[in-house]
């Protein structure tokens, strides 16, 4: 079993490509944000070090689970606060992540595990996948596909392209590069030919 991560900036259309290889036979796909929303559920440890760390903070629902627009509001506010919540919440998923990568190969029924995820070089996934993919798509693009599809302004935009790496060290920590500029179609071609290239199919 080859294990990669995908990763690429805000609006690059990950989406799509990940649907498509999780269609794939004998490849499984993880989602690094799906993983800390179940994380960060009552019951977990990482809910209780939450709760701890953020006592004083109104971002509850009334069951007792994180408000998550509140736990937003803070947290992107407050850069200290974002730090710890994420000095939390990353090593949680990592460790989450790990034991699913030793689960699938003592199975032996993969050929491929695929972890998606925003902060995967930030967060040095370089150490645990065999190789990392950067799904690149130009910046004006990403722009246009924010604002027309979420409905984001164009500050609001460019504040979270500033808080992301550049194109130049995404490639520079990538060994394939998927260019989403194109069609739909073309993209799912490069991504067939990556696959054959690698041999996971």
């Amino acid at each position: 079993m080859r294990f990669i991560g995908i990763t690429g900036g805000v609006g690059a259309g990950k989406s799509a490509i990940l649907s498509y290889l999780g269609t794939k036979p004998k490849v499984k796909v993880m989602l690094a944000d799906e993983i800390a929303h179940d994380l960060m559920e009552p019951g977990t440890g990482c809910f209780e070090k939450l709760k701890m760390q953020f006592a004083d903070e109104d971002i509850y629902r009334p069951d007792g689970a994180f408000d998550r627009e509140k736990l937003a509001a803070v947290i992107f506010s407050d850069e200290k606060k974002r730090k710890e919540m994420n000095g939390i919440v990353h090593p949680a998923v990592r460790e989450y992540v790990l034991l699913q990568k030793e689960k699938e190969q003592k199975k032996g029924e993969l050929s491929l595990l695929v972890l998606e995820a925003a902060l995967l070089i930030e967060e040095h996934y370089d150490e645990i996948c065999d190789e990392l993919w950067y799904i690149y798509t130009s910046r004006e693009n990403r722009k246009a596909r924010l604002m027309e599809s979420r409905g984001y302004s164009a500050n609001r935009v460019e504040k979270m392209f500033a808080s992301q790496l550049s194109e130049e060290e995404y490639k520079s920590h990538c060994s394939v590069v998927i260019d989403n500029n194109g069609s739909l179609e073309d993209t799912l071609a490069q991504i067939d030919e990556a696959l054959r290239r690698e041999a996971y199919e």
